[in-house]
């Protein structure tokens, strides 16, 4: 029986759903495998994880600017050995969990992990193989911290294994696999349930809005964003299901807009839903910030994106990535929303072009290619 260990850390939801589909997948397909799934910063120190998880939420959404700062100067200078020592004072406490799992296969969806784990491996510490999952479609070097130490690195994209190869990781331990993806978006699904679910006319254009976001970033800009969409809409006898999360004061405002525009056979405004991949299956664009989960489900479903309010750092590279691609369209700061709204659709072709070029960018196995690398 061989025991394999999945870390992740609670910073942005797109690390532990990485982490889960890897989980899924080998309870669903190997019985010879014992796997666990661990927070690797709360088995640490339940403490500091509160106070480190906490900070970064408001962080991203009160100071979003702060947050960048922090992320380009742990690329590299004083920040970046800051967060290598610590990561190394902790692994020690870590130590303590490998000894007593005895793990032949240490998965790990955040840097932390990798890095922690990658000491203890230079230090003689553990022999178990490491594999480090990146959950964007950016690189950045605190993930490379020991990259000598680690075994497989797996990427979003083939320009990912090219950054990683020039920064003198081995090229037969880089795959560009995509991010790691819940097998539901693989399944068939029938569009006139979904429909009848969510109270929807069939032969509508569908545009699925993501606007709670986890931490509900640029409310009054995200609002004006959806005023617009359903504005263009009405005109359009196009249809928008529209979700708030777990943010009320965005669900609130949603709901003014409809009932503003009384437009409630058009518009569906829902909370928190586990629904994402039967909604993505029967939409024909996505609005929505540029984490890398969410493109990773939104290519996998073939949907053009307009990318709005992403955090500076891993998201702003992530959007431009995307835009350089051809498959979504930025909202900035400075963009006249309609404009932008108008340009997608004035050429027929558009959606379309963008609609091919997700397929190019899409990974709907990775999570099996993933596994199958690591487990064969």
């Amino acid at each position: 029986m061989k025991n394999v260990l999945i870390f992740y850390a609670s910073y942005g939801g797109g690390h532990l759903n990485a982490a889960k589909s890897i989980n899924e997948y080998i309870l669903n397909n190997y019985t010879d495998i014992h796997v666990e799934l661990i927070d690797c910063m709360k088995y640490i120190n339940k403490p500091i994880e509160k106070i480190t998880t906490t900070a970064y939420r408001e962080m991203a959404k009160k100071m979003p600017w702060a947050w960048g700062r922090i992320y380009s100067d742990s690329q590299k200078g004083p920040l970046a050995h800051i967060s290598s020592r610590s990561n190394k004072i902790m692994a020690i406490k870590l130590l303590k969990l490998l000894r007593e799992k005895q793990p032949d296969l240490i998965i790990s969806t955040h840097p932390f992990g990798s890095q922690m784990c990658n000491y203890l491996k230079r230090k003689g510490k553990i022999f178990a193989k490491i594999a480090t999952i990146m959950t964007d479609f950016a690189p950045h070097d605190q993930w490379l911290v020991g990259g000598d130490f680690t075994d497989y690195f797996f990427v979003a994209h083939e320009k990912m294994k090219d950054y990683l190869i020039s920064k003198n990781i081995s090229s037969n331990k880089v795959f560009a696999t995509g991010i790691p993806l819940s097998s539901r978006f693989n399944q068939k699904y029938d569009k006139q349930d979904i429909l009848k679910e969510f109270d929807l006319s069939d032969n509508k254009f569908n545009i699925l809005f993501f606007g709670g976001g986890e931490f509900g970033l640029g409310k009054t800009r995200t609002v004006e964003i959806f005023e617009s969409f359903v504005q263009f809409a009405i005109k359009s006898d196009m249809q928008i299901v529209a979700i708030s999360g777990k943010n009320e004061k965005m669900k609130l405002a949603f709901e003014n807009v409809v009932n503003e525009h009384n437009c409630h056979n058009n518009i569906k405004v829902l909370e928190f839903t586990n629904k994402v991949p039967e909604l993505m299956s029967i939409s024909n664009l996505v609005v929505t910030k540029p984490g890398g989960m969410t493109t990773t489900e939104s290519l996998a479903s073939h949907l053009p994106m307009v990318i709005i309010n992403p955090i500076p750092g891993q998201e702003e590279e992530n959007a431009e990535f995307l835009e350089s691609k051809g498959v979504g369209i930025w909202i900035k700061k400075d963009s006249n929303i309609n404009d932008v709204i108008y340009s997608l659709f004035k050429d027929p072709n558009k959606l379309q072009i963008m609609k091919k070029n997700t397929e190019l960018l899409a990974n709907p196995n990775s999570t099996r290619d993933i596994c199958q690398i690591l487990l064969k």
